[in-house]
């Protein structure tokens, strides 16, 4: 995960007039000029790489996708927009990463250490108190609503497998179920008990 070259490339960097030069150049076609403008903004997908924390397997992944989002942005970009293209380039090259990021997390959750997993107390007069507002507020629910809550909070059932055992069509589930939680969130925080409908 060396990339102190890359840091730090042995030509200075661009002067105003030689970039502009260069994105006229580039405009027209010019190969050259698009790869030396590529280059010169090369240390920058390496800065933003570096405020990603990523496992060092993911970094190289990270990079490639970056230097992919610059080629795009030096592709797509307009000078006579009237914006330097750091600034351009810097939010291409850092949606693309966050992108890539989020993709790969959602395919493959992180793990999670087994310090870090809080097992509740089964006995914690707090919970046994919630779970009893709970049963109490399921309870003055509709039936339908209430046999939703259950299967689809309670119990973990899908709402499509819970809609094809019911007879019901996926979206009246959720609605009904959307309408019952309404009604126990509203229920569970009212702090009269005697006010609860």
């Amino acid at each position: 995960m060396n990339d102190k070259g890359q840091d730090h490339p042995e030509k200075e960097p661009l002067s105003r007039e030689e970039e502009a030069r260069l994105w006229i150049l580039c405009g027209e076609g010019d190969e050259e000029a698009r790869e030396r403008l590529i280059l010169s903004y090369r240390p920058l997908v390496f800065w933003i790489a570096r405020k990603y924390r990523v496992a060092p397997q993911r970094y190289q992944d990270l990079i490639q996708e970056g230097m992919l989002a610059l080629i795009k942005a030096v592709d797509r970009f307009e000078p006579d927009r009237n914006i330097r293209f750091v600034t351009y380039g810097f939010y291409r090259i850092k949606g693309q990463m966050t992108n890539f990021l989020q993709r790969v997390e959602a395919k493959a959750p992180s793990p999670v250490d087994d310090a870090e997993v809080q097992v509740p107390d089964p006995f914690d007069a707090d919970s046994l108190d919630w779970k009893i507002c709970l049963a109490d507020g399921i309870e003055a629910l509709t039936g339908r609503e209430g046999d939703i809550v259950r299967a689809l909070v309670l119990e973990g059932l899908k709402a499509r497998d819970y809609a094809e055992s019911a007879g019901m069509d996926v979206s009246n589930v959720y609605r009904i179920q959307r309408r019952a939680l309404a009604k126990l969130k509203a229920w569970l925080e009212l702090g009269d008990a005697t006010d609860r409908p």
